[in-house]
C-alpha cells in the first residue's frame, strides 16, 4: 500500500521536500496553508491510517529533506528519537513544540536574534521554532543587553496579550462557543514554559516576571516591557533605546523598528491585530522621558511571526532557498 502522497506535483530532482507532522493543529495548518502558496518546494504528506504507524513514517522521512514538526511535546521528542536512529538517511527537523527550545544542541530559530543566527539556523540539522510571547519578549531585551543598557540580572518584567489562537484546540472552543471572558490573566503561577526561552535567548541571569493575557479576537499580539530608565547603566533615554533596537534590527525583512514619533505613540494606544496574515514584527519605544520611564512593546501576529510565519522563514534557510515576503 502507498503511505504517501505528494501534494506539490511540478517538484523536479532538485525541489526540496518537506513533510509537516501533525499538520492538523493550528500551527500545522498555519504552515501547510503558506506551503501551499510556494512554487519551490513539495510537500509530502502520509495516510491518514499510517500517522502512527513508526515504520511507515520512517519511510517517509527517509525520502524528505525537512520534517516539520507540529506535534505535543513527548509525540516531538518520540519523533526526533526515530529521526536520531536514521543516522544518514535523517532528514533536518524544524521543531515548532517548547521540547527543545533550550536544548543545547539546537539551533534556535529567531534569525534576528544575532548577526550570526541566520547563519547557524541555515546550517543546523536541528531548529527549534520560538514561542509567540518570547519572539517579541527576546526582540526587545536582547539588543538592550548585548548593548550594555540592561544589565543581565535586571528584574525584567513582560506583559503580554494574544488572542485566543495561541491557546490551542480547548481555548479556542472556549472564546468560539462564548463561554471563555472577554478577557484574563493567566499563568499567574509563574511558571509559563515560554519563561526559560525568553531568559535564555536575552541573554538574562535573573529570571523575568512573565504575565500573559488572552483577549477575545482571534489573532494579534502585543509584548510590553517597562523600564524606569534611571535604574539603567548610565540612565539611558528612550532615545538611546531606540537606537539600539534600531542598529540591531537595521536592514532586517522582517522585523521593523518604529520611529520614536509614530502614529501610536502620538495617540499613546496601540492595537495587537495591524500585522495578522504576516510575517512582520514591529518594535516600539514609547518614551516617557519626563519621568524617566519608557514602555517598549512588540507586535506580531501570533500565528505570523509567532508560530507558522517563523517556520516557513526557517524552514527557507535550512533548505538554502530565499527570503520572501
Amino acid at each position: 500500500m502507498n503511505t504517501t502522497a505528494t501534494i506539490e506535483v511540478q517538484s523536479t530532482s532538485t525541489t526540496p521536500t518537506v513533510f509537516v507532522d501533525g499538520a492538523s493543529g493550528t500551527t500545522g495548518l498555519g504552515i501547510a496553508e503558506r506551503l501551499t502558496h510556494l512554487g519551490d518546494v513539495a510537500v509530502k504528506s502520509i495516510a491518514a491510517d499510517k500517522r502512527k504507524d513508526p515504520g511507515a513514517k520512517r519511510a517517509l522521512m527517509e525520502e524528505v529533506d525537512l520534517v516539520i514538526l507540529c506535534l505535543p511535546d513527548d509525540a516531538a521528542k518520540e519523533t526526533v528519537a526515530l529521526i536520531d536512529g536514521m543516522g544518514a538517511k535523517a532528514p533536518k527537523v524544524l521543531d515548532a513544540s517548547t521540547a527543545f527550545r533550550v536544548a543545547p544542541d539546537w539551533a534556535y530559530g529567531f534569525p534576528e536574534l544575532a548577526p550570526d543566527q541566520t547563519g547557524k539556523i541555515r546550517n543546523a540539522p536541528k531548529v527549534s521554532n520560538p514561542g509567540c510571547y518570547p519572539t517579541g519578549a527576546i526582540a526587545l531585551l536582547r539588543p538592550l543587553v548585548d548593548a550594555g543598557f540592561m544589565p543581565a540580572d535586571y528584574p525584567v518584567t513582560v506583559n503580554a496579550v494574544s488572542g485566543y489562537s495561541g491557546g490551542g484546540k480547548s481555548m479556542i472552543e472556549s472564546f468560539e462557543s462564548g463561554a471563555a471572558p472577554s478577557f484574563e490573566l493567566y499563568g499567574l503561577g509563574l511558571e509559563h514554559k515560554h519563561v526559560p526561552e525568553v531568559q535564555k535567548y536575552s541573554s538574562l541571569t535573573r529570571r523575568p516576571i512573565f504575565v500573559p493575557s488572552v483577549g477575545n479576537y482571534r489573532q494579534g499580539m502585543l509584548v510590553s516591557v517597562p523600564l524606569h530608565l534611571d535604574t539603567l547603566p548610565g540612565k539611558p533615554s528612550s532615545g538611546d533605546l531606540h537606537a539600539a533596537l534600531a542598529k540591531r534590527y537595521a536592514g532586517s525583512r522582517y522585523v521593523s523598528v518604529l520611529p520614536l514619533d509614530n502614529d501610536a505613540s502620538k495617540g499613546g494606544r496601540i492595537e495587537p491585530e495591524a500585522l495578522n496574515e504576516t510575517n512582520k514584527l514591529e518594535l516600539y519605544v514609547f518614551p516617557g522621558d519626563k519621568h524617566g520611564q519608557a514602555v517598549l512593546v512588540a507586535r506580531l501576529d501570533n500565528l505570523g511571526k509567532g508560530a507558522s510565519g517563523a517556520a516557513v522563514q526557517n524552514m527557507r534557510l535550512m533548505l538554502g532557498l530565499p527570503e520572501i515576503g
